[in-house]
């Protein structure tokens, strides 16, 4: 379901005000995710909602563009590879150099194309597990990227405050199970197969940034002036 414009800005304040960043303490008490596991970040989208002079993941946040702090986060949590999916513009210098980039050719054809893109790397590379997140969701911290890791569950889901959303964890049994095409993404997963699915609590928020209006609203929250603290 989609949200009126309201509603969304009251769930960022609700969302963003309700949550604090996680300390090094907590982090460094949390398993590194396994080798075996790719961090995956889906940022082929074109962001059609997003009204504003440039593309959404390009649009500035505390200095540095919106895409970089998902990537940044997965990095600090310490996979042994962190791989973004592009596809409607090039984010070479909106990531991290360390992070691997693939481009999607199908990203028109919706989220579970990039999926698809992901799986296909991850069997070459010799994954066995698929950590998937968004570009536009710059509160997921890096304990939150660890925790779901590190789920023994075939799929796992992070869980910030009553909101299950990604970061999501899919071993390769569940691979297969994915679908090939359109918009659902791992959420048509999710929904089908609920007796796979374990939910973890996380630390952040789960905010995302879909319009200008949200953006502006997050720009100017208290967590975001926390951001380089989380890594």
């Amino acid at each position: 379901m989609i949200e009126s414009e309201d509603e969304s800005i009251e769930s960022i304040e609700s969302s963003v005000s309700s949550e604090s960043s996680e300390s090094s303490e907590e982090l460094a008490g949390t398993p590194t995710p396994p080798e075996t596991t790719l961090a995956v970040i889906l940022a082929a989208g074109a962001g059609s909602r997003f009204n504003g002079p440039e593309h959404k993941l390009k649009s500035k946040l505390n200095k540095k563009p919106l895409l970089w702090w998902a990537a940044t986060h997965a990095l600090a949590a310490g996979f042994v590879e962190v791989l973004v999916i592009e596809g409607s513009i090039p984010v070479t210098g909106l990531v991290p150099d360390a992070v691997s980039i693939v481009h999607n050719h199908d990203w028109a054809d919706g989220q579970s194309r990039s999926l698809q893109v992901a799986v296909h790397y991850a069997d070459l590379s010799g994954y066995d597990t698929l950590v998937i997140g968004l570009a536009d969701q710059p509160f997921v911290t890096p304990e939150a990227w660890r925790l779901v890791s590190s789920s023994p569950s075939p799929i796992a889901v992070a869980k910030f405050d009553k909101q299950a959303t990604p970061p999501v964890r899919l071993h390769s049994d569940v691979w297969g199970l994915l679908p090939l095409d359109g918009d659902e993404g791992a959420r048509q997963l999710l929904r089908s197969r609920p007796e796979l699915v374990t939910e973890v609590p996380c630390p952040g928020s789960a905010v995302d940034v879909d319009t200008v209006v949200e953006f502006d609203q997050v720009r100017r929250n208290q967590m975001t002036k926390e951001l380089g603290s989380w890594t």
